[in-house]
């Protein structure tokens, strides 16, 4: 009496063939895996690779935008409360000036030629800072390591 096959294939694989263990061929469980499997292997490292260096972006993108946007807002509050406090300050240099001149018109150029210095130095110290913008450096880090992971230079892409 026999045993009954468990996969119900007859004593045969899906190719056909025995499955008698004495033939040349390579079993699936041991030894080297299939160019298949390592392909498959491959893909998945690659795809987790991507996804991970996609949230690094969404976390750095998003810890910069709400920093940015509290700062952001706490300026916009003191850049109006200032900007009451300069107007109400230059009329009152206007004046004051006025006085001293005898003539509003004089004073209030004056006035406006001290405000264009003072905005030309504010704009070009506003450039240089907007220059100094870093952006996101260990994303852009581990994105240029990224070739070298795929080629397999696991030490480089350190």
């Amino acid at each position: 009496m026999t045993t009954p096959d468990p996969y119900g294939t007859g004593g045969a694989t899906a190719m056909g063939t025995p499955s008698a263990s004495s033939g040349s061929g390579h079993s699936s469980g041991g030894g080297e895996p299939s160019i298949g499997e390592l392909f498959g292997e491959v893909s998945k490292d690659l795809s987790t690779l991507m996804r991970q260096e996609v949230a690094l972006a969404k976390a750095e993108a998003t810890q910069s935008a709400k920093a940015a946007g509290k700062g952001a807002g706490m300026f916009a509050g003191a850049g109006y409360a200032g900007h009451l406090t300069v107007l109400f300050l230059s009329f009152a240099l206007w004046w004051a000036l006025g006085y001293w001149f005898d003539n509003l018109a004089w004073a209030a150029l004056v006035v406006a030629a001290l405000w264009g210095i003072v905005a030309a130095i504010l704009a070009l110290r506003g450039k240089k800072e907007m220059k100094e913008v870093g952006g996101m450096p260990k994303t852009a880090d581990t994105v240029k390591k990224i070739p070298d992971a795929v080629k397999g230079n696991e030490e480089a892409a350190r």
